[in-house]
């Protein structure tokens, strides 16, 4: 029985066999980059149409769809504060945590974004679903360095 874990670590090789970007594997499933490559890290579910295309377009056995379909199992190993605001974002940074890193790191190479040249805006937005929060986080970025 293949695992997220599984699935995720067949993805990498493929993306990392074919060069292959988190954008072109959104584009397969007709999705949004960030989300697509959070369900591909585990950390949410995609649509089983949209499961179904990331397996074909990589090369990937059905069952790996079947998976990439399956509700993920959100956990946290660290105490979370409980202040519901905060909170959020520690449950933001758990979900999509990995995600951010990946498309970081894809984008700009082996670092980091700095929290010291740092800067961030937080806006409320109209929205005819509900009032939305904006948050906008801007950090220089750092390379590791290789002696």
């Amino acid at each position: 029985m293949m695992s997220k874990a599984d699935v995720t670590e067949m993805i990498m090789e493929k993306k990392r066999a074919g060069g292959t970007t988190w954008a072109e594997i959104a584009a397969m499933a007709g999705l949004g980059e960030v989300f697509v490559t959070s369900a591909c890290l585990g950390m949410n579910s995609l649509p089983r149409e949209a499961a179904s295309k990331i397996a074909t377009g990589l090369g990937l056995p059905q069952e790996a769809a079947v998976v990439l379909a399956e509700f993920p199992k959100k956990t946290f190993e660290q105490a979370v504060p409980t202040d519901p605001c905060i909170y959020r974002f520690y449950e933001i940074v758990g979900v999509y945590g990995e995600t951010l890193k990946e498309l970081i790191q894809e984008k700009g190479g082996d670092g980091i974004m700095s929290a010291i040249d740092f800067d961030m805006s937080v806006e409320k937005v109209p929205n005819a679903n509900g009032d939305r929060i904006e948050v906008r986080m801007s950090g220089k970025f750092l390379p590791y360095k290789s002696w």
